[in-house]
């Protein structure tokens, strides 16, 4: 097993758009208010230019294979910023690159003075909530922040 792991290239926008839709379906969660439809979606290399954000690539024999990135979504608390886009195709999961991409995740938040990660996700999802949960995620009551996905209702917080 090759893994590289690299920061996101505007070459890798397709590709990773792809990867996420993909992932939405095979839950069966590709409705709105979720990351499916949001249009940023299309252009995460141009999304992950703003200060604070970082997106990782995990890439094996040219081939993306994940992706996890943090960004400091508007109305999170002072020092916070959000997990964000963390999908994993289904062949590599259970394999470990999941928790690498998480541990580049964070201390790309942890470089860039963040001192909390929040994120959102679905019930479906359940592997990918033990994951977090195992990485010290707590769940909180409700949403913070303005990231627009409505349609998600698993809330977590952790510290850094």
């Amino acid at each position: 097993m090759n893994i590289i792991f690299r920061p996101i290239e505007e070459k890798d926008n397709k590709e990773i758009a792809e990867l996420i839709r993909i992932v939405f379906r095979e839950f069966n969660i590709h409705r709105p208010g979720t990351v499916y439809f949001d249009p940023t979606t299309d252009n995460l290399f141009g999304l992950f230019r703003a200060p604070g954000s970082e997106y990782w690539i995990a890439e094996e024999n040219g081939v993306i294979i994940g992706g996890c990135g943090v960004y400091p979504t508007p109305g999170l608390p002072e020092g916070c910023a959000e997990l964000v886009k963390f999908y994993l195709s289904a062949c590599q999961r259970g394999k470990g690159i999941g928790w690498q991409l998480m541990e580049k995740t964070f201390d790309s938040a942890k470089r860039n003075g963040f001192r909390q990660l929040y994120l959102e996700s679905l019930p479906e999802l359940t592997r990918a909530i033990s994951l977090y949960e195992k990485a010290g995620f707590k769940f909180i009551p409700g949403p913070l922040g303005n990231s627009g996905h409505f349609g998600c209702n698993i809330w977590m917080l952790k510290d850094l």
